[in-house]
Parts: C-alpha cells; structure tokens; sequence
C-alpha cells in the first residue's frame, strides 16, 4: 500500500507518521511519500519520520520529494494537509477582519474566505494530477476550509472525503469522562465542517444509549470550559456546539480578545521554528511534546481509521466525515457538503440518518452552506463582484459596508495567491 501526504514538509507531519507506525496494523503502509516544495523543511521533517518507523520496528519505507507527480504515481490514497501562503497568509487572514470588527480567523469569516480562494484552484490542480497518476486513488483532505475544499473536489467528480479533528476530538474528551474507551462513543455529531453539534453521545453504536443528559449534568462545567463557552448556554441548548460556534455564539467578545493578543498565527510560527530546530537533532525518534500545542490533535487516528475504510481494511464502521448531502439534511441541497456520521467503506462514506434538527441549527446551518456555495463560486471563477457577495452572506458580516471594505482589503493581501486580480 502506498500512501502520500502533499504538505508532507508540516511541522505536524510527524504527528501523522507516529500514527501510521503506532497503528500499522489497521493501515500497512508499505511506502509512505512526503511531498512537498519546501526543500530544507521536508528533509528535517522527512529525517525524523524515518527515526519514528525506526524505533517503532515499521518495515515501511518514506520518500521525500518536491515532485507532485512522482510522489502521487501509484498512491492508493492521498492526504491533503497544505496551506498555500504558509504562516504569513494566515497571520493576514487572522488580523485585517479585525479592523472592521469582524472576527480573524483562517476557516471561518472573511479570513476563511481568503483561505478557500487561495487554496481551491491549487487543490483541485493537484487532485487532477492524482487523477492522472490513479483513476481510483482516495483523496482525504484535511486542508481547511475543509467543507468548501471538498465540495470543490466532488463537484470536479474526484473521489474524495473531507476529515476533521473536531468529533474524534470530543469522542476522546467523553470516553474519559465517562471512563469508557473511545469505541464505546457514538457521537450525534451535526453540521458542517467547523459548525457542528453534539446532539447525543451514545454508548455501544447508533443506537445505544443516549448519555448525554449525564454528561452535562455531571460535567457541563468542565466541557464549558474547553470551550470557553458559559455552562448556563450548554444546558439550555442541552448539546454540545464545537468551539468554533464561538465565533458565532460569542462574536463580539471575541473580537475584543483578538485584538488585544499576538495572533495564533504568530504562535504557531514561533512554535514552528522551534520544532524545526527540534527536528534537525539526529537522536530525536519520536515526536517531542511540543508538538501537542501545534493543534490537529488526534488527526492521525482519524486519518488511519478513515484510509483503512476506504481501502478496504479494518476501519472503524461508523466515521465522521465531510461528505455529500444527498437528502440527509432536507433542508439543504443535496450537493451542500455536511459533516455527519458515516457508514465508510470502499466505495466511499454514506451519511447515517439524521433525526431531525432544531431549527436553532438548521437556520444557521442553512446560511452558513449558502455563503460556502458563493464562496466556491468565487474560489473558481473570481471577481470582486463574487467575493463581495460571499462576504455579504457569511453571518458573520451581512453589512454591505463591512462587506466592501473587507472585499477590498482580502483582494489587496491575496492577490499574489488570486490570478483573476
């Protein structure tokens, strides 16, 4: 089996690659390829990926290569983990909203509309190339904003499937507050990817037992707390939103906070340069603490589970995933991309039913997928017109002022990345 990771040059791949040694037999890789075109950074990241098959007795072999093509040629699958600008586009994305007092961050706002018009074009040339190189090869994006990037590739026909940290994240967070492992919890888990709701938390599959009463009961303070989100808000709603419904829940509020702290680009930047030094030392063989702080947690059991499934291993049968509506969410469009749980296998992922949704979420899920629509219209054929009317619908702006202005302040720092600008 050979697998390949374009941005194999992140400071957060060996994360990734202690996943593929520590859970070889669920995925056996036998070639692992790291792409990227950063040339000093893949070999330090590609030294220690090699030093952590080492120590963890994993007979695969890894490639480093700036060559796409090459390191697609033959892949059975294909993880997708870029960011096009690097740290420096996503310190704009996270600071000009800010002037317009509008929240800056990398997937959601304006700055997450700035990230899918860089990215989508170079995705979708990439997954071509995929193509190219094997007709049936399955490409996992986890590059964010992960529902507008997917929905790119299915529309292109690509056979692919978008991946989030988020669920397997709280699935960890409840197993130990529960004190039960992880495969014991099924998560209602409801949305898009970065606007999700836990609305049951399930012992023993889909239709076990719904704890989550329990949980908020015994432990809303705590899971309140994670996400920095009042316990009196958790209980009225009685689910579980992802942070990033603070964005929406707390907008205001976090604005302020905003812009009174380095961005979290600026932190991860620092954090970066110092994994990398970290990195060059020939006698580190496992991924250092650090690395935990540089965010994805949990993302390379998400990945291993999710690659087994569709290449017909021994994959977890229930995933959530980013994927096609298909009717599942009858108040969206079929083609709108949800993230929900799955049944995964190898002809791909296949929503479970969803019960249905308060309109509390519906609503916000329904504006939320009309902005993605806009801002794919507007990653694929440009135009400040297409932008404008993107950043016009996102919930988050609405203003036609703020709208404006923000139109032209993304195009002014984007438009190395836009070629229609």
């Amino acid at each position: 089996m050979k697998l390949t990771v374009v941005g194999g040059g992140s400071t957060y791949t060996p994360e990734l690659v202690d996943g593929f040694a520590r859970l070889r037999d669920t995925l056996p890789i036998e070639e692992l390829v790291l792409v990227d075109p950063a040339a000093e950074r893949l070999e330090l990241v590609g030294g220690l990926a090699r030093r952590i098959f080492a120590k963890q007795g994993h007979g695969g072999r890894i490639v480093t290569t700036s060559d796409l093509d090459a390191g697609v040629e033959g892949a059975d699958a294909v993880l997708l983990q870029l960011r096009v600008g690097g740290q420096a586009a996503r310190e704009q994305d996270e600071t000009w909203p800010l002037e317009c007092g509008c929240v800056g961050q990398e997937t959601t706002g304006a700055g997450g509309l700035a990230k899918a018009l860089r990215t989508v074009p170079v995705v979708l040339d990439i997954a071509e190339r995929v193509r190219r190189a094997n007709p049936r090869a399955w490409i996992i994006d986890f590059t964010n904003p992960v529902g507008i990037v997917t929905r790119a590739l299915l529309q292109e026909g690509h056979r692919a499937v978008g991946l989030c940290n988020v669920a397997i994240g709280f699935q960890r967070k409840f197993a130990a507050l529960l004190g039960v492992t992880p495969d014991e919890v099924h998560l209602d888990h409801v949305g898009l990817n970065h606007l999700t709701w836990e609305t049951g938390v399930r012992l023993a599959g889909p239709e076990g037992e719904n704890v989550l009463p329990k949980l908020l009961a015994e432990h809303g303070e705590a899971i309140a707390g994670d996400l920095r989100l009042p316990r009196v808000l958790l209980d009225r709603l009685g689910v579980v939103p992802s942070y990033y419904l603070r964005y929406y829940y707390a907008h205001d509020e976090v604005v302020r906070e905003l812009r009174t702290k380095p961005s979290r680009a600026a932190e991860v930047a620092a954090m970066e340069r110092q994994l990398l030094e970290m990195y060059g030392d020939p006698a580190l063989d496992e991924k250092p603490a650090l690395l935990a702080k540089r965010g994805g947690a949990y993302y390379s059991e998400a990945a291993v589970d999710l690659a087994a499934s569709l290449l017909g291993g021994g994959g977890s049968p229930y995933q959530v995933v980013n994927a096609y509506n298909k009717g599942t969410l009858p108040f969206l469009p079929d083609d709108a991309v949800i993230e929900v749980q799955a049944a995964v296998g190898p002809q791909g992922p296949t929503p479970l039913p969803v019960p249905e949704v308060d309109p509390l979420y519906a609503g916000l899920m329904a504006n939320v997928t009309a902005y993605e629509e806009l801002a794919l219209e507007a990653a694929l054929r440009g135009g400040r017109d297409r932008v404008f009317r993107a950043l016009l619908a996102h919930p988050l702006i609405g203003q036609y002022a703020y709208a404006d202005t923000l139109t032209d302040q993304l195009i002014a720092h984007n438009r190395e990345h836009l070629a229609w600008a």
